[in-house]
């Protein structure tokens, strides 16, 4: 009687290449599918970052608007067609601690940025002057002790100011706005030549292709006298 074994048939060679052909094929569609689900995450979380990024920068902006000191001996708002420059209340002193901050886009690494810098908390008008004169020199060739007070917001083709007066936007280099240095020395009264701050300023960024956001995004501050308390 032959045996039941000489039934038995086992896979041959070519039903095993074909069998781990499929399921290597199975294996890389997988990792592909994952692959794309990984990459898709890690894009929405980078997005989500600069949105969130780009929020706070705007937030800042406005707060610093807000805050903007006018009196005489003092530079409220300068915008020089690189920077504009600002005396600030400082958010951490209850005493009467001022800050010059200063707001401008420069290449960082090869990539155009929009950056805030602020100087350290000051008391004295000399100090205050010589923290609005290096706000100038930091926009213009920032030194690593001055790029250490700075921040970067988020990448920026470019960028335009615009002042609100006399019920009309214009260029801030254009309009009838003046400067006066601290140590004023003219004999003319110090509160006369203080730069007024706009009724409102007008934020003109554009944004890379690529971020999160791109294109022309614009941002309207109005004084807060004028506007009731809102920006």
């Amino acid at each position: 009687m032959a045996s039941h074994h000489a039934d038995q048939r086992g896979f041959t060679l070519i039903e095993l290449l074909v069998a781990i052909a499929i399921m290597a094929l199975m294996a890389v569609l997988s990792w592909r599918g994952l692959d794309s689900m990984s990459r898709a995450q890690t894009q929405t979380q980078q997005h989500t970052q600069e949105l969130l990024t780009l929020q706070t920068g705007l937030a800042q902006w406005a707060t610093d608007l807000d805050t903007v000191v006018q009196g005489p001996h003092i530079n409220a708002m300068d915008w020089d067609g690189r920077a504009l420059r600002l005396t600030r209340r400082s958010s951490t002193s209850q005493d009467g601690g001022l800050r010059v901050v200063a707001w401008s886009r420069r290449d960082v690494n090869g990539t155009p940025q929009w950056l805030r810098w602020q100087s350290p908390e000051v008391r004295s008008r000399a100090a205050l002057q010589e923290a609005w004169d290096k706000a100038t020199l930091w926009a213009q060739n920032p030194g690593d002790e001055d790029k250490k007070r700075e921040v970067a917001i988020t990448p920026l083709t470019q960028w335009q100011i615009y002042y609100y007066r006399n019920n009309a936007w214009s260029n801030p280099l254009s309009s009838a706005a003046t400067n006066v240095n601290i140590n004023n020395s003219s004999g003319t009264n110090p509160a006369q030549d203080t730069a007024d701050v706009p009724d409102g300023v007008r934020l003109v960024i554009t944004l890379p292709v690529g971020q999160a956001l791109s294109g022309a995004l614009t941002r309207d501050w109005v004084r807060p006298t004028l506007g009731g308390g809102k920006t």
